[in-house]
């Protein structure tokens, strides 16, 4: 029963530390758009990996009508999107170990 704990436990960690590093990969895609950083014209590997991973996340609300004039309101879902899966997340594995105790 304790290991089962712990391994929710080290899963519930290894989540909010997951969620933490798309939070500010998603937050360093949105300072770099500020500036018109555009990877397609720049021939650097870690930019270009920075907007594969983001833009996994952010083309699912690009498709939805989030634009105000300039400012794209994508990002700000993304970010609750993102909050509610983790929340999900950690509930459910709380809740997995509260049925093994």
């Amino acid at each position: 029963m304790v290991i089962i704990q712990e391994l929710i436990s080290s899963l519930v960690v290894l989540g909010n530390i997951f969620f933490t590093i798309l939070y500010w990969l998603l937050v360093a895609r949105i300072v770099l758009s500020w500036f018109g950083v555009n990877p397609d014209t720049m021939s650097n590997e870690l930019l270009g990996a920075l907007y594969q991973v983001t833009d996994v996340i952010l083309r699912p609300f690009r498709r939805l009508p989030l634009q105000i004039g300039l400012f794209d309101l994508s990002p700000i879902v993304a970010f609750v999107a993102l909050q509610f899966l983790q929340r999900l997340l950690v509930l459910g594995l709380y809740s997995l170990g509260g049925l093994v105790r």
